[in-house]
């Protein structure tokens, strides 16, 4: 600052107005400086306290929880958790749960019969009962169980498909750093950044995904749970 006057590099005043980070003007130093793989304090209360607090959710829900399977079972077939495997921290492979919201197309319980395919805005293959999960979110419900177990915490960068992050790797440039940290259940770039189905779209949520791992707090993980139960009574 000289004569009162702040004086930012491009990448600093970009993240500042936007809250993202521009990768297109950023070199692997900047990683180095400014991403820190682990803040020891934080990270550790916060999987402490995420455990204890998802098991105390899932007990209080449990009715509904018991509720919502049902009516997944008698209104379509197939199984009523569907399970999928995703990339958690450290690149390592997870199953992640939720409720079935596709209809059962592949022998393996499935929507998908051609391989890994992006869920799309308006998919033909979600069931009734499956868009109001969706609309709703309630299709979430079974991943406190994967927080429990340490795969998710409730914020981070949203866990992608092996078969994805594969192909992402190689069209985008660091995109293997959003796997320093504990995916999320919901996160930063999910609440700033629109349904994504494509490499660009994956490009734009990825450099939300590097603020929130540079800036990544209590306050912060306040404010993307926030802003996410208020998605749940706007849309």
């Amino acid at each position: 600052m000289a004569s009162g006057i702040a004086v930012y590099d491009v990448p600093a005043f970009y993240e500042e107005v936007f809250r993202k980070v521009p990768l297109k003007n950023v070199e692997e130093s900047w990683f180095l400086e400014h991403i820190s793989i682990r803040r020891n304090v934080y990270d550790d209360l916060k999987r402490i306290g995420e455990a204890i607090l998802a098991t105390l959710t899932g007990i209080i829900i449990l009715p509904l929880v018991v509720f919502l399977a049902l009516l997944i079972r008698i209104s379509s077939r197939g199984p009523v958790i569907f399970s999928q495997k995703r990339v958690g921290a450290q690149n390592r492979i997870f199953t992640l749960y939720k409720f079935r919201t596709m209809r059962a197309l592949a022998a393996d319980g499935s929507a998908e019969t051609k391989g890994a395919e992006w869920a799309k805005s308006g998919d033909a293959r979600i069931t009734f009962i499956g868009r109001i999960l969706r609309y709703s979110h309630l299709d979430e419900l079974p991943q406190l169980w994967n927080i429990i177990r340490g795969d998710l915490s409730f914020v981070g960068p949203r866990p992608e498909r092996p078969e994805f992050v594969s192909l992402l790797e190689k069209e985008i440039p660091y995109y293997d750093i959003r796997h320093l940290i504990t995916p999320g259940v919901t996160g930063w770039a999910q609440i700033n950044y629109p349904y994504g189905s494509s490499v660009e779209d994956s490009y734009e949520k990825l450099q939300f995904d590097v603020y929130y791992l540079k800036n990544r707090s209590l306050i912060l993980d306040i404010a993307v749970i926030l802003k996410t139960l208020r998605t749940l009574f706007i849309n």
